[in-house]
């Protein structure tokens, strides 16, 4: 996080603090946000002479996390509701619905046959994976006008999504404003910014998990690239947040307090790993972001300004940007482990032919949406973001500072 971004947010709206919710990416894994949001709203209720408005003023996703900023963009006007409207969306929603697997059903009798179905289907549509499942979701219940009515009534000031151009190299974010609203973009050493209305397009693009769904072609700079997930090559998760005017910055990631155990072809910490094991670590890679050293940094700038005389910070043209940052407390791998059952068979077999959910749960962990694996990130979301309540509370409430944990 550089301290140009921390300027730019504090120029942007000198009136008052602009509250971000940034949601990052992880397949399945991010019903876990669901949680954290769902009891966050149970909180704003209880508490007295609380607004029941929707809470953030803008809002930024990647990857599966886009998809829950734009649900929740098109129901925002309904406000602390839109965050029960996501839970029931993730209570109906089933793997089904996000992908499917074209292969033989003997793919999982031997791993010859697997290997040359999951390669033929690779071939054919770029991915091992058909995401049409998802686009036909995604019209269904995202609603675009919803969103267009949001920041329209002010309700909300800026959707914006992130994908990944494997065109270019470049690591794009896609603002979505208010027509009538000022905006000007940016760009940074492989970092882009520019107006676009945020479309369904655009959210397959950001959720294109790497060889497993296919590339998404979008318009930039007057032609036509392809894009892949937006965790890949994320640098700085909170700048676009401070880009587009936030002071106050709640994020909610899904990456785990430790790695699960590689286990090994027999079954054993002691042998080589696994190929899901391998799989798992890969799929980590990708999704490895850099939101803990940007949080501690953005942290530390904002306690260095608030630690300046207060006459030189009154005639300094930024503000401090607080930030609070909620992640699982447990292992998703392990969680995943539990219900890689709930697969659909077709997907199972394959993988399992190839000896790809063998070990921990890491591969299935974001392929994984069932009711079990589903509820289950969802309930520790819940638990989790009680186990914060004090912080969350504090975060919301005006001219509180937040406690630096």
């Amino acid at each position: 996080m550089s301290l140009d971004t921390i300027i730019h947010s504090g120029l942007s709206h000198p009136t008052g603090p602009v509250t971000a919710l940034v949601l990052m990416g992880g397949g399945a894994r991010t019903a876990y946000q669901v949680g954290v949001l769902r009891a966050l709203a149970a909180m704003l209720k209880q508490q007295p002479g609380t607004s029941q408005a929707f809470p953030f003023q803008v809002l930024l996703g990647t990857s599966a996390g886009a998809l829950n900023a734009s649900y929740l963009a098109g129901c925002a006007p309904s406000g602390l509701h839109a965050f029960e409207q996501l839970a029931s969306f993730w209570g109906d929603i089933r793997s089904t619905d996000v992908y499917r697997l074209n292969t033989s059903r003997w793919a999982g009798a031997n791993k010859l046959i697997a290997a040359w179905s999951l390669s033929r289907q690779a071939r054919a549509h770029g991915a091992i994976l058909d995401s049409m499942p998802l686009v036909d979701t995604l019209h269904r219940c995202i609603s675009l006008p919803g969103i267009e009515h949001a920041l329209n009534d002010k309700t909300l000031s800026a959707l914006a999504v992130t994908a990944s151009s494997y065109t270019s190299g470049v690591h794009w974010t896609f603002c979505h404003t208010a027509q009538d609203a000022p905006f000007r973009g940016w760009s940074r050493p492989g970092r882009r910014a520019e107006f676009q209305p945020i479309t369904i397009e655009h959210l397959m693009a950001s959720s294109a998990i790497p060889f497993l769904f296919p590339a998404t072609p979008l318009w930039v700079d007057k032609q036509r690239e392809y894009f892949g997930d937006g965790s890949m090559r994320q640098a700085s998760p909170l700048s676009p947040a401070m880009k587009l005017g936030a002071q106050k910055v709640l994020v909610v990631g899904v990456s785990q307090p430790g790695r699960s155990t590689f286990v090994g072809i027999s079954g054993n910490t002691s042998g080589e790993p696994s190929l899901g094991s391998i799989a798992g670590h890969t799929m980590a890679s990708v999704f490895h972001d850099t939101l803990e050293a940007d949080v501690e940094q953005t942290q530390r700038v904002t306690q260095t300004l608030k630690s300046l005389p207060s006459e030189i910070a009154a005639a300094l043209p930024y503000r401090s940007v607080e930030v609070l940052a909620i992640q699982p407390s447990q292992s998703l791998d392990n969680l995943a482990h539990n219900f890689t059952k709930e697969l659909p068979r077709v997907v199972r077999s394959a993988l399992g032919g190839l000896g790809l959910l063998r070990g921990s749960g890491a591969l299935a962990s974001y392929l994984l949406f069932e009711p079990g694996f589903v509820q289950s990130l969802i309930a520790l979301g819940e638990s989790d973001a009680y186990a914060r309540k004090d912080a969350l509370l504090a975060f919301f409430r005006q001219g509180n500072e937040l406690p630096v944990r």
